[in-house]
């Protein structure tokens, strides 16, 4: 099987040569669009904006959808009523909609209760969300696991409500025994052990958070898809934390196949890439997305796992400590956009989903290329030359380099060590420990262990 790992990255191709550059910018465009298609829905935990997200996957995915009912026992955990709206609005005295759903979807607090009622701005105001740092967005709320509603809105709107007009304030909601939804992508490989990629589907109209987590999951199901795989490849796109529990709980006695996993969010945004390890810290999935970042060339952010976050706690709890860390920009809650309208689609930049979907597919190419040889001729070194692999002229660096990587495979290889331990202790890229890996088989000084 050829190594997926020989298939450069479209980060790397792009400056070769001016066709690379348009696919990549091709690329970038494509997961825009997919995300420009998704933003309008209205998402939650439950409900038809999920459905119609992950329909809209099927029509370039592979996607089941599976819908497990509201009651359903998950650990600790209920699956949830559905949820879902219709209609919702402020109106004031002069029959004006001054916040309005259907003008944009975050105006309402997720999971509001049905409401119908003549209100003052004195009984709204303990209902009302806003940003008085940023004036002119609107924040995001939910009340998933507790009874309430509410409407957010901007400081400016809030500021332009009088205290003595009377609202009429509406929202045509349910919450009723349904169904929670999830979407799965299976790719079978030559194992059964899987390599495991996660997003969240379940916030409405917000990019970064996690349009971008989708589109790059997308992207990368339809690559992987079209290559050979040695290892199985899972990719859920799930609602945030109750998603990740019911899969856990629904596929408990599959879990053990899982040998590598990336939870996928925020990677739309203009910061470095920041990972988030597993829980156990120095899983094979830690040691390749940290040597691909490091080799990257790159501004990078390494932190350590904490229960806190994304699905990965749910992955990394300890009944499960699944070998899953998160792959992400600007870490949530450390840029001013963050659950808010102004995590728009200006805000995600395309050249930022390359370069993530980039180094994401670098790590799928490390871990599918990580294998274990045997130096066929052990016993000191063997003559590189008469089997073409050593330099005739000496002094040439790029050749020097490629020389280095021989001997350390050579060195390395003692049916023991992988070629990851073989890149880290050498210091040098795993592409370039891959190709001399390939080399020396070609010419029967390694076999696979």
């Amino acid at each position: 099987m050829a190594s997926i790992y020989h298939e450069r990255s479209i980060i790397d191709m792009a400056f070769m040569n001016p066709q690379a550059a348009l696919e990549r910018e091709g690329l970038g465009r494509a997961m825009h669009d997919l995300m420009a298609e998704l933003y309008p829905i209205c998402r939650s935990i439950t409900g038809d904006g999920v459905r119609e997200t992950l329909r809209s996957l099927q029509k370039v995915l592979p996607l089941e959808m599976h819908e497990v009912p509201s009651g359903t026992k998950v650990f600790d955990w209920t699956v949830p009523l559905e949820w879902s709206v219709a209609d919702a609005y402020i109106m004031n005295g002069a029959g004006k909609r001054i916040v309005d759903f259907k003008a944009h979807n975050l105006h309402l607090m997720s999971y509001s209760l049905p409401v119908r009622k003549k209100m003052t701005l004195a009984e709204l105001r303990p209902h009302l969300f806003t940003l008085p740092d940023h004036p002119e967005w609107i924040p995001y709320r939910t009340s998933y696991y507790k009874e309430n509603w509410g409407f957010c809105l901007s400081e400016k709107q809030l500021l332009e409500m009088r205290e003595e007009e009377e609202f009429d304030v509406v929202i045509d909601s349910s919450l009723r025994a349904g169904s929670l939804t999830y979407g799965e992508v299976c790719l079978p490989g030559e194992k059964d052990e899987e390599i495991l990629l996660s997003c969240h589907v379940c916030h409405p109209s917000l990019c970064n958070d996690n349009l971008s987590g989708i589109a790059v999951a997308v992207s990368l199901a339809q690559t992987m898809a079209a290559r050979s795989r040695r290892y199985s490849y899972r990719f859920l796109f799930i609602p945030g934390t109750i998603g990740s529990i019911t899969w856990l709980a629904q596929n408990e006695q599959h879990v053990s196949r899982i040998k590598h996993g990336l939870v996928l969010t925020g990677v739309g945004d203009a910061g470095n890439v920041t990972y988030k390890k597993s829980r156990r810290s120095n899983a094979d999935i830690d040691r390749a997305v940290t040597h691909v970042l490091k080799h990257s060339g790159r501004p990078y952010d390494i932190i350590d796992f904490f229960p806190y976050g994304y699905d990965e706690r749910q992955y990394c709890s300890p009944g499960f400590d699944l070998p899953v860390g998160c792959f992400m920009r600007t870490p949530h809650g450390e840029y001013p956009e963050y659950h808010s309208s102004a995590d728009n689609l200006d805000f995600v930049k395309t050249e930022s989903l390359v370069d993530s979907y980039g180094q994401c597919l670098e790590v799928l190419g490390l871990l599918e290329g990580n294998r274990i040889y045997l130096n066929q001729s052990p016993k000191c070194e063997p003559q590189l030359g008469r089997r073409g692999l050593y330099r005739s002229v000496a002094g040439q660096q790029e050749k020097q380099s490629k020389e280095l990587a021989l001997l350390w495979v050579l060195n390395g290889s003692d049916g023991c060590h992988t070629l990851l331990d073989i890149a880290e202790r050498a210091d040098l890229p795993f592409g370039d420990i891959r190709s001399a890996a390939d080399a020396l088989v070609e010419v029967g000084l390694l076999e696979e262990s």
